[in-house]
């Protein structure tokens, strides 16, 4: 799954929603830096029947692994919610999300948000803001990815990525003191 010209794993990260689904593709190197390739929204109108809401979700997934060509898409894992509408919309999007993996032959893995945000900022229970900001960070961006779904899509290609996507950094050196952390952790829950 790694490049053999540039050496980077490219991930596509999607933050599923009905209305809002956020995508990220991101390419991560083997000592685990990584660039931005692409950040964006796909969005359905809530007005529009369900069915074409989510032919408009699969469109836009669709678009942005023709264009961008990941190695694997990262979605972040539905589990339960207060609000069972939005469990669903969200269920329902992130569905369409593994559909697409699954047509366009590619691999896909599931990340719950406390996964994401440990990898991340070495806190589970990070707020948006805290991911948003770290998220610039990795990726060397000037502004915070905007909105939070985007840089949530981006904070999910990260997580896999850092989660054994790409292989092991060089060294320890060379990892964030959150990818220290998360590594750390890793290596405890194996034992």
């Amino acid at each position: 799954m790694i490049s053999r010209r540039t050496g980077t794993l490219r991930v596509l990260g999607v933050d599923p929603g009905l209305t809002r689904c956020g995508v990220g593709v991101v390419d991560v190197a083997a000592d685990r830096s990584a660039s931005l390739v692409h950040v964006g929204v796909v969005r359905s109108d809530p007005g529009m029947p369900i069915e074409q809401r989510l032919a408009a979700i699969a469109a836009g997934i669709r678009a942005v692994v023709d264009e961008h060509g990941p190695a694997v898409i990262a979605v972040e894992r539905v589990f339960a919610q207060h609000n069972r509408e939005s469990v669903m919309g969200t269920a329902q999007a992130s569905g369409i999300a593994l559909l697409v993996a699954g047509e366009r032959g590619l691999p896909a893995a599931t990340h719950t948000p406390t996964e994401v945000k440990a990898a991340i900022t070495g806190y589970g229970q990070a707020d948006k803001r805290q991911v948003q900001t770290m998220v610039a960070r990795v990726l060397r961006l000037d502004e915070l990815p905007q909105p939070a779904d985007a840089a949530d899509a981006l904070a999910l290609a990260l997580c896999h990525a850092w989660r054994g996507g790409a292989p092991a950094a060089a060294s320890s050196s060379a990892l964030t003191p959150a990818q220290r952390a998360w590594a750390d952790a890793e290596r405890l829950a194996r034992r």
